[in-house]
């Protein structure tokens, strides 16, 4: 058949239903979406969103053409698609084209939320701001106790400001740079230890031993990017001290592993704490997701760390992996292969 021919060389789903209502006619791509199945049965069978089905029945019955939305529900995500009608000449049918709109409108929703999310954490510090100077200005004017005090806080909510827009600022350009592999050599080792050195006044003040165990004979280089991976490093440590290094000592731990296509080293780093549930480990690298709220803030946290984390680690052709129980601690594991 000619139409059929002809359907074969459109890119997107694409295909006929007559005038008795039914598919006559489906391209690769139609038949890949909806299924084989589908052909020669009633469109309403595959098309079943009442705004497409509205559409068809114009289209059909008073040969007007017409666009359609069609959302279907998925499990992760919906899917969305853009559905064209188009009668064709001589009451031969109607031409539905269907482009499928899934990631633009996850992409759209992923900016509403991640403008959203901004907004709001910014907000807060700025009103506790706007509200101590305030004061400051008017009843807390001549009190030097009360001015010493509003100044302190607003130096926190100022630097809790500073390191939002830094996170930010590293985000974004992580993942401008998601796709280049890097080419540089780097020693895990040192890159541990210089992080471990680093976290030192942390780890002392909060009482938490940072232990280094590190296996012997590895080759420890691999292909990266020092500072971004001291950067993950750092991130995964001072997290562990922070949020788990009351139940006992942090442990960095490096070991050989493997990946699909490459053998690899594993960095662990272990901590004793209160462990998170297993509920919340999914989404432990989605921008601004937090466990607890409130205690992450307190302790200066973005809610950005992890999600720079991953993609840094994604960069480098490695994988994060997230073990979890809660009242029995964390493990946050980097897996990062050797060629």
């Amino acid at each position: 058949m000619i139409e059929a021919a002809l359907l074969t060389g459109v890119p997107l789903p694409a295909l006929i239903v007559d005038a008795d209502e039914r598919i006559r006619v489906m391209n690769p791509a139609a038949v890949a979406l909806l299924g084989e199945a589908m052909l020669g049965r009633h469109h309403a069978i595959a098309l079943r969103h009442p705004e497409v089905q509205a559409a068809l029945g114009r289209a059909l019955r008073e040969g007007v053409g017409g666009v359609a939305r069609q959302v279907v529900p998925g499990p992760s995500q919906d899917a969305v698609h853009r559905v064209t009608v188009t009668p064709l000449p001589q009451g031969a049918g109607v031409l539905c084209v269907l482009e499928d709109l899934s990631e633009a409108e996850q992409m759209g929703l992923m900016r509403r939320e991640f403008v959203a999310n901004v907004s709001h954490e910014l907000r807060s510090p700025l009103t506790a701001l706007s509200g101590f100077i305030e004061t400051l200005k008017g009843a807390a004017k001549d009190d030097p106790v009360a001015r010493e005090r509003f100044l302190n806080i607003m130096e926190r909510e100022a630097g809790r400001m500073n390191r939002l827009i830094r996170d930010l600022l590293h985000l974004s350009k992580v993942e401008a740079e998601e796709r280049v592999r890097p080419t540089a050599w780097v020693d895990l080792v040192e890159i541990l230890r210089a992080t471990k050195a680093t976290l030192r006044p942390l780890s002392d003040a909060a009482g938490v031993a940072v232990r280094l165990e590190l296996a012997e004979g590895l080759a420890t280089k691999v292909p990266g990017d020092a500072d971004q991976l001291v950067q993950v490093f750092q991130n995964l440590m001072e997290n562990a001290v922070k949020y788990g290094g009351a139940g006992g000592d942090v442990v960095v731990r490096l070991t050989a592993d493997s990946l699909p296509k490459s053998p690899a080293l594993r960095v662990e780093v272990i901590d004793q704490g209160e462990g998170i549930e297993a509920q919340h480990l999914p989404r432990l690298t989605e921008r601004f997701y937090r466990v607890d709220g409130h205690r992450s803030r307190e302790k200066g946290g973005t809610g950005l760390g992890l999600a720079i984390v991953k993609h840094i680690v994604q960069r480098h052709r490695g994988r994060l992996k997230i073990d979890s129980v809660k009242g029995a601690g964390s493990t946050f594991a980097v897996i990062l292969p050797l060629e």
